[in-house]
């Protein structure tokens, strides 16, 4: 096999196994996995054949796949796809098309029965997706059938019984679209954070991540990041012979530069879209009998925690996923901080603070029936407490911003002693931000999540507002290496411009792995367009 070919071939393997690695756990229709390399061979035996011309033609080749796309379940209507060479054949043989295909993407009533024994299934909506022109990019049919466990069963199973139709496995619609050119890795990856959001601000984000704004972002780079090594590389051939000026490099110097101040303000997002995807980590740390199960049953609005006035009744972590604020949080409950001999109540405790070590945000709880009398004394008692929250060998200092102080019971207190607390709490310098509140009356619980909320919206930002963020850590992975790989080209500028044109080189293949989009022939396009070799 030409050397090209082989090159052809191994690219294309790499990106179908990176698309496995983004989508192992996405749960929307379908990962494809090729019949045979064989129709790989057979695509690369045209010389000629661009890497997007062969995985074309290597998903056209494919079987045709099946799925129940709605979900599981009793429902009103449910949606069976088929995608692939066969989907008119399995519309005809079903759907009762004799000799032609319905119109392309217009609803048709038809009778549902089964190929083999004309049996009546249902009576559903058809309709007709001819390929390009379809999610996949291939010829698409889809079924609006009830949703009865009978009825998709039937169908289902009426569809298997064809030939050439298989049932799809997991992501395998979607990979396709993605072989086809559809649908880029950040796009897939924002199909599945959509699928998967359960508040608004997560929806906003995944759909507009769908919608290919850091696709276009990673793009942009990309095709920088390209001309500058298509002209090091000129430079490289040719240079010497004086067809390319050495204004070229220093050109090259000013873009490579811009663009690693570009990605080092993206990186230096503190991890709102990773924080928006994956849930604000809230925990609820303090002295036992604070109060910290009874504001985690006043968040979840159920009893989530036992609260016992027995001190140490929660042992372990108590987890549960919220929504505040159109924001997703993950709220941990925590065993109560104290010394004990107690073998398991002391491992509880050393979870606890591991915990905290690892959040985003710590409500520290406190009793306002057992701060100091003296009011010189509180700041001192209130730092010490803190200073409890935290692992051995921590600093105070790094974890403050991420503390919020809660004091709870002041419905045990009359109002001239909560005001005398207000106004020592508020001269006090160096402390968190407070608020006072009653999990059992409920009284200041609204101011408290609205602090809560405000600081949930300093954490994840607005996803609608400015550059978009990242949400996946191989992105970052991949970014930081790109990073790297140009600081190699800036270390040998001046010693090996072969060597700095592979820090380039590298850098656009970690850009490349974000998208998917890795192709060496796009190089040699702009070196010919960008440049007149040979005048």
């Amino acid at each position: 096999m030409p050397v090209a070919d082989l090159l052809r071939l191994r690219v294309a393997t790499a990106r179908s196994a990176l698309f496995s690695t983004a989508l192992h756990s996405l749960t929307v229709q379908p990962l494809f996995f090729p019949t045979t390399l064989t129709l790989v061979l057979l695509s690369l035996s045209n010389r000629s054949c661009s890497l997007k011309a062969l995985c074309t033609r290597v998903v056209h080749d494919a079987d045709t796949i099946f799925a129940l796309s709605s979900g599981h379940g009793k429902c009103g209507v449910a949606v069976v796809r088929v995608s692939g060479p066969a989907s008119g054949f399995a519309l005809q043989s079903i759907a009762g098309f004799r000799h032609t295909l319905p119109a392309a993407r217009t609803a048709l009533l038809r009778n549902i029965t089964d190929p083999h024994s004309q049996e009546l299934l249902d009576r559903a909506l058809v309709l007709w997706f001819p390929g390009p022109r379809s999610f996949t990019g291939e010829d698409c049919a889809e079924f609006h059938i009830h949703g009865g466990p009978a009825v998709i069963s039937g169908v289902l199973k009426a569809l298997g019984s064809l030939p050439g139709v298989r049932a799809a496995t997991a992501g395998e619609f979607t990979r396709r679209a993605f072989l086809a050119g559809k649908l880029d890795l950040t796009e897939v990856e924002g199909l599945g954070d959509l699928i998967h959001a359960e508040t608004e601000a997560q929806r906003r984000q995944a759909l507009r991540q769908m919608a290919g704004d850091l696709a276009r972002l990673y793009q942009d780079w990309s095709q920088h990041l390209t001309r500058c090594l298509a002209h090091v590389e000129a430079f490289i051939d040719f240079g010497e012979d004086e067809l390319i000026e050495n204004e070229v490099l220093n050109q090259v110097d000013h873009g490579v530069s811009q663009l690693q101040l570009q990605m080092e303000r993206h990186l230096q997002d503190e991890r709102r879209g990773e924080r928006l995807r994956n849930g604000v980590q809230v925990v609820i740390a303090g002295a036992p009998n604070a109060g910290k199960s009874s504001l985690l049953n006043l968040l979840c609005r159920r009893p989530a925690a036992i609260v016992s006035p027995v001190p140490g009744t929660t042992r372990d972590v108590v987890e549960t996923h919220l929504d505040i604020g159109g924001f997703p949080v993950v709220l941990s409950d925590t065993a109560g901080l104290r010394d004990t001999v107690d073998g398991v109540e002391r491992e509880g405790v050393r979870r606890a603070r591991e915990r905290v070590d690892l959040s985003d945000v710590t409500l520290v709880m406190l009793d306002l029936t057992q701060l100091p009398k003296d009011h010189q004394s509180v700041p001192s008692f209130l730092m010490d407490h803190l200073r409890s929250t935290l692992l051995s060998g921590e600093d105070l200092r790094d974890s403050l911003q991420k503390f919020l102080l809660v004091f709870n019971k002041r419905d045990l207190l009359p109002q001239e002693q909560l005001d005398n607390i207000q106004k020592t709490i508020i001269h006090m310098e160096g402390l968190p931000p407070a608020c006072l509140l009653s999990c059992q009356s409920g009284d200041g619980f609204d101011q408290f999540l609205r602090v809560l909320q405000n600081r949930l919206q300093t954490l994840c930002g607005d996803p609608l507002v400015g550059s978009p963020s990242l949400t996946q850590a191989r992105h970052r992975s991949h970014l930081q290496q790109s990073l790297r790989a140009l600081a190699q080209y800036h270390q040998y500028r001046d010693l090996d411009l072969a060597l700095s044109a592979e820090g380039l080189r590298l850098a656009l293949a970690s850009l490349g792995r974000i998208t998917g989009k890795v192709g060496p022939e796009e190089i040699l396009d702009i070196i010919f367009r960008d440049f007149c070799i040979g005048k």
